[in-house]
């Protein structure tokens, strides 16, 4: 919980400063690349937020409505950023960028700022071009930060479940806090490339359709991830399971157990990131007395636990 906390608060740093100079560079150009990451970061930076409500959320104590706690909160709150915060960034990008590509765009034009009656793209030291140039290496700059700390905490948990790579850990984390902000990193450094290579085509060409491209790709770069996003929710939302090799080793340490003569039914579902419930159904030998099988239950109850640090509540139903 705490790696996944300390990279949403890198993040929404690092969204809510690149946020601001985006939209600077677009008023000093107009240009439609920029007003698509613009939108991307202050999705990014909406990202987190909710990101963050649902990691506090979900570390309210376990009640009498919500007896295993309510670690899904961070499941819904995710789920909400990939069609509420990604889908309407990446729709808005698409249909601007699509408007420009098609109506003519302004993104070789420097654009006129007037506040107070005083043209503020006069006094800049330098064309606005090169305002756009530094806003996005600065960009790329933060994003790359605030990459590295996602990266690091999947590739920790990677390495801690012995997962072959991130393929594999994207199919099987319950993480999708440390998700998102991975994937929405890797998108967002992609973003400001894309945009970068667009405007500076329209600026040596004057061609204004590649910067306007540019913002095509992007919005259908952010609709694709709140897709993905939104599937990878969804197992969880509907109780996904432990994968199948780890509960085969739970399974065994049950099945392994002095005195146990047959598993007859065993289910685990996630409840919360890194959080499992396991119930199994065992059968013990006819000949313990009452004590004896419950002193074994405990006794399973810690091998479980031990063998995988995720499961948190364990249910176990004697039949002798």
């Amino acid at each position: 919980m705490a790696g996944s906390k300390s990279v949403v608060i890198a993040a929404l740093i690092a969204n809510g400063a690149i946020a601001v100079m985006k939209f600077v560079g677009y008023l000093l150009t107009g240009s439609p690349s920029m007003l698509s990451e613009t939108y991307h970061s202050i999705s990014d930076t909406g990202n987190q937020v909710f990101l963050l409500f649902g990691i506090r959320y979900s570390g309210q104590k376990a009640s009498r409505a919500h007896p295993y706690g309510y670690g899904k909160a961070q499941f819904f709150y995710a789920f909400l950023v990939s069609v509420l915060l990604f889908g309407i960034a990446g729709w808005e990008s698409l249909k601007h960028g699509w408007n420009a590509l098609t109506h003519g765009g302004h993104g070789a034009e420097q654009a006129d700022v007037i506040i107070g009656g005083v043209n503020l793209t006069n006094l800049l030291p330098v064309e606005a071009f090169w305002v756009n140039v530094v806003v996005l290496l600065g960009a790329i700059a933060f994003e790359t930060y605030a990459f590295a700390m996602a990266y690091a905490e999947l590739r920790r948990q990677t390495d801690l479940y012995g997962w072959s790579g991130f393929r594999e850990a994207f199919r099987k984390t319950s993480d999708v806090t440390t998700l998102t902000a991975f994937t929405e990193d890797a998108v967002a450094l992609g973003g400001a490339v894309i945009a970068l290579v667009g405007i500076t085509a329209t600026r040596i060409t004057g061609v204004e359709a590649y910067d306007a491209a540019s913002a095509v790709v992007i919005g259908v770069l952010l609709m694709g991830f709140a897709v993905a996003l939104a599937l990878e929710n969804k197992r969880l939302l509907l109780g996904e399971s432990l994968p199948a090799d780890v509960e085969s080793g739970l399974r065994g340490e049950i099945s392994g157990h002095d005195g146990v003569t047959g598993v007859d039914g065993f289910r685990t579902m996630f409840i919360g990131p890194g959080e499992a419930l396991v119930t199994a159904d065992v059968s013990f030998d006819p000949d313990l007395v009452t004590g004896d099988i419950e002193e074994d239950i405990h006794q399973i109850e810690s091998k479980l636990r031990k063998r995988d640090n995720r499961v948190r509540i364990v249910y176990i139903e004697p039949e002798v």
